[in-house]
């Protein structure tokens, strides 16, 4: 075609690509907008109605938020107990999480056992699926390659569009049991391809837990032991819910609402969670903790510290974004009980992986943030360090790729989405339809013939 260039075009659509810009913020309280879905105080707007989860953060008294130790309930049950139940028992737990999510009550010892080998069967991939979706067109980004894999498991399903409660069940438990596999495998096909590094594929091993799967599938030898196993157990059963409110489990629920089939919901979610503002701010955390590593001397110092934090704050330092990662959540703000349970159990192992003192500089950036953070706040609501803080230190003690942070997030919720999606089809039967506010005049069209060039 004579005349084309289309590194040319782009830029030009580029340059006449001109929007009005934000809106001014004044707007947004003239016409009782929610941006962001959340009130002024900075509490989410009610949405809908769930048994499935509760966030508990702050108290109200005389319309003031008054800040409290944060709580995580689970059905009803304390996150922190569930934990702890586990933890006198030594043994592992995201399946009786997972359990209590989608049925709503504890599971007994029988029922626990013939869920965890249902999700031992489920485990398995279809024929050929790993070769023709995974291997053969790779991808960079294991999230997007998650997505990817979610929804081409709708042609391997003989009845993809059945949204009974019993067929979505059973969609949901092939996708718990399936996404570790697909997680891992995603990952080595993109070692291969874009690393250049050695690839190797290991089938699940029956017996085995759900994390003791995904790091013996992961590590070349196969070889682990209990307490990293369990400590990755935890940080799944922490990360496998979070309230109806969150991004991902919103979005999954409003795909849900149009009555299409679970895996355009399920791969809608993980689309959410990849972005920075939700999942990937572990990665974030990281990020800033290797930045702080290199131009603070003394991690023992906080004085020294205080000012590069200071610095990050003020744009000087860091990524520029004036954002102390890691530190801060929409509804915790005395304590995130996520963060409280990780940080104690990563504490166990810091000193045998060789992480005490990122472990000691993450701790410091926990203590002095507040204070800093807080002078910049017209209302004192509390702020503190989320489970972003101390997740991606686990991993890291772990072994686990940077590449797979979030993924691993992804495979924990998605218990979580899935009690969401069936609860949606259960209670609500109404397409989720929010209004926008237009903010456009009226224009009489002009024919193509009087417009110009301009």
């Amino acid at each position: 075609m004579n005349g084309f260039n289309m590194e040319e075009d782009f830029k030009y659509l580029a340059e006449k690509y001109n929007p009005d810009g934000e809106f001014d913020g004044k707007l947004y309280v003239q016409c009782n907008a929610k941006r962001g879905l959340r009130n002024a105080d900075g509490t989410g707007i009610v949405a809908g109605l769930t048994r499935i989860s509760n966030v508990h953060g702050y108290l109200v008294n005389e319309y003031e938020r008054v800040p409290v130790d944060g709580e995580l309930f689970y059905r009803g049950i304390n996150v922190a107990d569930l934990v702890a139940g586990c933890e006198k028992e030594n043994r592992f737990g995201y399946d009786e999480a997972s359990w209590l999510l989608l049925f709503g009550e504890l599971p007994s010892a029988s029922d626990l056992g013939m869920y965890s080998r249902l999700i031992e069967h489920c485990r398995k991939i279809p024929n050929n699926f790993i070769d023709d979706v995974i291997m053969r067109t790779p991808s960079r980004d294991i999230m997007n390659m998650l997505a990817r894999a979610v929804l081409a498991l709708y042609s391997y399903d003989e009845d993809p569009d059945d949204i009974s409660e019993v067929n979505s069940l059973r969609q949901s438990m092939e996708l718990i049991g399936r996404l570790p596999v697909l997680m891992v495998a995603a990952y080595q096909a993109k070692r291969r391809t874009y690393d250049y590094k050695s690839m190797y594929l290991h089938f699940p091993l029956d017996g085995l837990s759900t994390a003791e799967n995904i790091l013996s599938t992961l590590r070349a030898d196969r070889k682990f032991t209990e307490e990293e196993a369990i400590l990755l157990d935890r940080c799944m059963i922490l990360h496998a819910e979070h309230g109806g409110g969150n991004n991902s489990a919103f979005v999954c629920r409003a795909v849900t609402s149009s009555a299409t089939d679970i895996y355009s919901a399920v791969a809608a979610a993980i689309g959410a969670l990849k972005g920075p503002r939700h999942g990937g701010a572990n990665l974030k955390v990281c990020d800033m903790l290797d930045d702080i590593k290199a131009h603070v001397k003394d991690i023992h110092d906080d004085d020294e510290i205080t000012a590069y934090l200071k610095k990050i704050l003020a744009g000087e330092a860091g990524d520029g974004s004036r954002l102390i990662y890691g530190m801060g959540h929409a509804v915790y703000t005395k304590s995130d009980p996520r963060a409280v349970i990780l940080k104690r159990e990563a504490e166990r192992m810091v000193d045998e992986k060789g992480y005490r003192d990122d472990f000691t500089l993450l701790d410091a950036v926990e203590r002095l943030s507040p204070a800093l953070l807080n002078s910049k706040m017209v209302d004192d609501t509390g702020i503190c360090a989320n489970v972003d803080m101390y997740s991606g230190l686990v991993y890291r003690m772990l072994g686990i790729p940077r590449e797979l942070f979030t993924p691993l997030f992804a495979v924990a919720r998605m218990s979580g989405w899935c009690a969401h999606r069936l609860e949606e089809i259960q209670t609500s039967h109404k397409i989720m339809r929010p209004a926008y506010r237009p903010l456009t005049k009226k224009r009489v069209y002009v024919p193509i013939s009087e417009r110009g060039d301009n």
